[in-house]
């Protein structure tokens, strides 16, 4: 079982099996195409973890070292490309049901959820902290909407739709934070809470 789930594809080795299957490259030209794409907005991957995957998919042979033009620069300099067996499996792993059936934890609700417990006027220092930093990453995503669409030439990409849903949601909870700011002088405990017995059960 511990080795099965050693040999589980994660989000970077997926990231990186898509990447090399457009275009061979070695593990820092992968790190920089990463940050210009902005992939860490969506896909939690690491500069180590990138050498890390590589390494892990070229030892199950779902990628390989491919000839360069380049003399040979040490590790990060091996430049790599996926396989048939690698194209084949990175195929298999985007059927999963898993990838259309989750929910996010988002971090502010976590903080939301514990928000009773901080000092009095964190509450609104929050609210405001997270509004400021929504707008700032609403000015950023649509720029890079316009660099992406200047790529593309057109519209139907699955770039343009990611970053515009991505615009909606910061859209939508600025909205959601109006509304919360409005209602903050009526926040008040449940006043009927019910806390679980031992043998009371609830599925969420």
């Amino acid at each position: 079982m511990k080795r099965k789930r050693q040999n589980e594809l994660t989000t970077p080795d997926l990231v990186l099996l898509s990447l090399l299957a457009e275009r061979r490259m070695h593990g820092y030209q992968a790190n920089l195409e990463l940050e210009r794409r902005c992939v860490r907005d969506w896909a939690g991957i690491s500069r180590p973890q990138v050498y890390y995957s590589l390494e892990k998919l070229a030892a199950a042979g779902l990628v390989r070292a491919a000839e360069s033009e380049q003399p040979a620069e040490g590790p990060e300099r091996r430049v790599f490309e996926t396989t048939a067996k690698g194209r084949a499996s990175l195929g298999e792993a985007l059927e999963r049901e898993d990838w259309a059936k989750q929910r996010e934890r988002p971090p502010f609700l976590t903080w939301m959820a514990l928000s009773w417990q901080a000092r009095p006027g964190v509450f609104a220092r929050q609210i405001a902290r997270r509004r400021e930093y929504l707008h700032s990453e609403l000015v950023r995503e649509k720029q890079t909407l316009r660099e992406i669409l200047r790529e593309t030439g057109h519209p139907y990409h699955d770039a343009v739709w990611m970053v515009s849903l991505m615009i909606e949601q910061f859209r939508a909870e600025l909205k959601w934070l109006k509304k919360v700011e409005r209602e903050l002088p009526r926040r008040d405990r449940a006043k009927f809470p019910a806390y679980a017995e031992e043998k009371q059960r609830r599925s969420c």
